[in-house]
């Protein structure tokens, strides 16, 4: 499957999981927040449908949403809607309780926290709009008197909501930050690793290459570049199957781990072909490692093909202060590559 297509978002998964974090901190918030508007209610004089409409907003309403939410095809707009009837209703409370100080301040700091988190600062102000809208609304149909002082006992009544809210959406936050940071490493190795064998892909490895040859010019250091084929790779694909190509691909690498130290770079540099750079190491000090890489690959067999003789050919080049650019470093280890190849293969040639 193409890179692209696995990087590209899904709206409708995207969708589903907004819902599913919202969900939880909206039971907490309505339900915590049933007791809070309770608290005033309770002190002045309520018709009772206005109870019976306070419990389906508290208990009722975050599962409806929820349900609506998911079986829409398009979850992420319909939960946007569900949060503006969430605030339309947070206003109209703080208006019925006659903007009774603390539980008014809870409701409408604890719509603003979800709002940020869920869409920051647009979907915040729209939010506390509607907001205002619902509490004039209410105010000017039920015409409830000011009651901005808050009793002893209501302060009690809402503190849960001070304690429990604020850590339930801290929790969802924490959650969804660590959600981002795996997802973003995927698509970080996705980004940088061969698909097959999982080491660096073409592009980044000559990244890190360039990056070599500058500390080389900076740091007066030396290194030496590898480049590895294996030979006759072609005719293995068409005798024995694509599969046996890949599993000696997979050996190939699990040998180059094996061989090389911590710092050196291996990477894919094409269907068959290995790039290594080795940080602070003579020519003659990387011929030897190739060589013995070359003996305990032909020393090796294969699971699919255990009559095949694996050998590689290598090119190897040293940086030398003349190079005008990374790209001449690769040139010269790739031209000692073909030389080798062209040579009988099974063998390593210096530039």
């Amino acid at each position: 499957m193409p890179i692209d297509t696995l990087l590209k978002p899904d709206p409708y998964r995207s969708g589903l999981s907004f819902v599913k974090r919202v969900y939880a901190p909206r039971v907490i918030g309505l339900g915590g927040g049933f007791f809070c508007v309770a608290s005033v209610l309770m002190t002045q004089p309520v018709v009772y449908w206005v109870w019976g409409l306070l419990f389906i907003n508290g208990f009722i309403w975050p599962h409806l949403a929820y349900r609506w939410a998911i079986r829409s095809p398009q979850p992420f707009g319909a939960e946007i809607r569900n949060l503006m009837v969430d605030a339309l209703f947070g206003g109209a409370w703080v208006a019925m309780m006659g903007f009774n100080a603390l539980p008014s301040a809870i409701i409408i700091s604890m719509m603003g926290m979800n709002n940020i988190a869920a869409g920051g600062k647009n979907l915040f102000f729209k939010a506390l709009g509607l907001q205002v809208l619902g509490g004039l609304v209410v105010s000017l149909i039920a015409r409830q008197p000011l009651n901005i002082a808050t009793t002893p006992m209501q302060v009690y009544i809402c503190l849960p909501m001070l304690m429990i809210y604020p850590i339930s959406l801290g929790l969802v936050t924490y959650r969804t930050a660590r959600h981002l940071a795996e997802h973003k490493k995927k698509l970080f190795s996705i980004s940088v690793l061969d698909g097959l064998a999982g080491i660096n892909n073409r592009r980044y490895w000559e990244h890190l290459l360039h990056n070599e040859y500058d500390r080389c010019i900076r740091y007066r250091h030396t290194a030496t570049l590898v480049l590895i084929d294996i030979d006759h790779f072609k005719s293995i694909n068409d005798t024995y199957g694509h599969s046996v190509g890949d599993e000696a691909i997979l050996m190939l690498t699990d040998e180059l781990r094996l061989s090389l130290r911590m710092v050196d770079v291996i990477g894919r540099y094409g269907g068959d072909e290995f790039g290594v750079i080795l940080p602070d190491t003579h020519i003659d000090q990387a011929y030897l490692v190739v060589q013995r890489l070359r003996e305990k690959i032909s020393a090796q067999r294969l699971k699919n093909a255990p009559d095949l003789v694996l050998r590689i050919s290598a090119g190897i080049a040293e940086y030398q202060p003349s190079m005008e650019g990374y790209q001449e470093w690769l040139k010269a280890a790739d031209i000692a590559l073909y030389r080798a190849k062209k040579a009988g293969r099974n063998r390593t040639e210096r530039a």
